[in-house]
């Protein structure tokens, strides 16, 4: 990878685009665990449920994949101020992400029968907010 930003991206926009390329990786990862969470609790909690539950546990498994790797080295105070931070930063793009999910499970038979399309949808809605969010706000 970073081959291909040093041939392709200007010099200060380097670090940037590594760092977005992270955090869009941790993404993918808690995708995995957001959509795991969906599909093992809708049964007890209900679509809208299991996505808001869902939204918190992939959130905290993000959080710790991007303090460790996307920002490794970066931001400062206590661990739980830090996770409490990074979740009310994302809270915007929980809007996005949620809002997305929330409109296409009520108004998509398809995406209410397989809720991963929500997920997926919910996801790219939230990915540059909370990206941008968590650059200025938790990990500086």
């Amino acid at each position: 990878m970073e081959a291909f930003l040093a041939r392709y991206v200007a010099a200060p926009r380097q670090v940037l685009l590594a760092q977005f390329l992270r955090f869009g990786a941790v993404g993918a990862a808690g995708f995995v665990v957001d959509t795991a969470t969906v599909y093992a609790t809708k049964a007890e909690l209900g679509l809208y449920g299991a996505g808001l539950l869902a939204f918190f546990v992939a959130a905290s498994a993000n959080w710790a994949m991007n303090r460790a790797w996307t920002f490794r080295g970066l931001g400062s105070g206590p661990l739980h101020r830090q996770w409490a931070k990074f979740l009310a930063v994302n809270a915007i793009g929980f809007v996005f992400n949620r809002g997305c999910y929330a409109l296409l499970v009520t108004f998509s038979p398809l995406c209410a029968e397989n809720p991963v399309l929500a997920v997926a949808a919910g996801a790219v809605a939230g990915l540059f907010s909370n990206f941008a969010l968590s650059r200025r706000l938790v990990f500086r």
